[in-house]
């Protein structure tokens, strides 16, 4: 049984379908249950908490049973017990005969998991490389299509897309991409480590999609001539220094207005999401 948390959001119990490597440092998986009956989302870059178990636990470890006081409950689990939470983006869904969600996919970046890795895989890196089909997790997710946690929502009189994402972002890149109407222009860049990981995207849009591999995002875009546009709009995200750092020079190089820029930091080089959490 679930519980409501706020409207529109609230959480969904949910387990794997299916999963598949999508390159070197990338896997969707694939998560189905009935309570997606009440899963809405307009999609493109929706943001959602997703929980997941330690090793060893049939499911993960979430209060819910203190209503609109898990969040204070569930931190102070023990750390080997409390569920861990990461912050993903929906990357699609499918719906049902009905029109309810059936499915839902979620990417996962795969750092550190290969044999001597530099930095050590964290939780969910680890959790998604082993994840089977019948593996159980929570979900916090939206229950209203048009929801807050939806970010990318550009002016009606946008004439050009501008659009940056490193591998955490290229979920809501691709799921951008898909929703736009013919006609639009966009110019993209995506940013990955390996050349394994380009995926090909569809898109209706006039786009063009430069993929930069280990390649320092800022230089590229700073040196790159953008088609001319009276009312650009520029989505941003990935980890918080270059999100700035892109942020600036659109802003203070560019001239573009910064109510028509939207940024986002998914990760910071060298904090985990709970040390994060911690300066929030």
């Amino acid at each position: 049984m679930t519980t409501a948390v706020a409207a529109p959001f609230r959480f969904f119990s949910l387990q794997v379908i299916r999963t598949r490597r999508l390159g070197p440092s990338m896997v969707r998986v694939t998560f189905g249950g009935e309570d997606l009956e009440y899963f809405f989302s307009d999609g493109r870059d929706q943001s959602l908490s997703l929980f997941l178990p330690h090793p060893g636990q049939s499911e993960p470890q979430v209060p819910l049973e203190l209503g609109d006081g898990w969040w204070q409950g569930w931190r102070e689990l023990p750390d080997d017990v409390r569920a861990v939470m990461r912050s993903y983006t929906l990357r699609a869904l499918r719906r049902d005969a009905y029109g309810h969600t059936a499915e839902i996919d979620i990417d996962f970046v795969l750092h550190g998991i290969e044999p001597g890795a530099a930095v050590p895989a964290g939780p969910a890196s680890r959790w998604a490389s082993r994840a089977t089909a019948g593996d159980r997790v929570l979900l916090l997710g939206p229950a209203i299509a048009d929801n807050r946690a939806i970010r990318f929502r550009p002016p009606e009189d946008t004439d050009l897309l501008v659009i940056w994402g490193d591998e955490t972002a290229v979920p809501a890149v691709s799921a951008i991409l898909e929703s736009l109407p013919a006609g639009t222009r966009a110019r993209v860049w995506l940013e990955v480590h390996d050349a394994g990981d380009i995926q090909d995207l569809a898109t209706e849009a006039e786009a063009e999609i430069t993929w930069l591999v280990q390649e320092e995002a800022v230089g590229a875009i700073r040196a790159a001539q953008l088609p001319p546009a009276d009312h650009p709009y520029v989505w941003i995200a990935g980890e918080s220094g270059s999100v700035k750092a892109l942020r600036r020079h659109f802003v203070q190089e560019r001239g573009v207005d910064r109510r028509r820029v939207t940024f986002v930091g998914y990760w910071r080089q060298g904090l985990s999401e709970e040390q994060l959490r911690e300066q929030s």
